[in-house]
């Protein structure tokens, strides 16, 4: 398979002759293997790991995404990437860095829905003046 994982602002990876490939989903972790059909997956932030036969199995710390296999090629459009040999170091980055990240964004969404509803409140009581 030829693989090809997406950063907003950069190729991350790009490889050839990947044997498999297993990521992570909301609903748990799947493999795709050169045959299978082709699909298309929302990513969790989690460990991806590919294997090639030149330099066996690579694991990568992965925020949300979406991950799309057509043919032998398989796409993955992800947030962020971390690449690492220690699964213990990269299990701690995707704790720290994106499932935070996650709270952080919730908090501005939330920050952001309270200033836009005052302001339109406001409006509105001005418009009424």
């Amino acid at each position: 398979m030829n693989l090809k994982i997406l950063l907003p602002y950069r190729i991350f990876v790009e490889q050839k002759g990947v044997k498999r490939i297993v990521a992570q989903t909301p609903q748990g972790s799947f493999g795709l293997l050169p045959h299978r059909l082709d699909c298309a997956a929302a990513l969790a932030p989690g460990i991806l790991t590919y294997e090639t036969e030149a330099e066996g199995e690579i694991y990568l710390a992965v925020d949300q995404g979406v991950l799309v296999k057509a043919g032998m090629d398989v796409l993955v459009s992800v947030r962020n990437a971390i690449g690492g040999s220690d699964l213990d170091q990269l299990h701690e980055a995707v704790k720290r860095e994106f499932l935070n990240v996650d709270e952080q964004e919730k908090s501005v969404r939330l920050v952001l829905a309270k200033m836009e509803s005052g302001f339109i409140r406001r409006f509105m009581e001005f418009q009424h003046e």
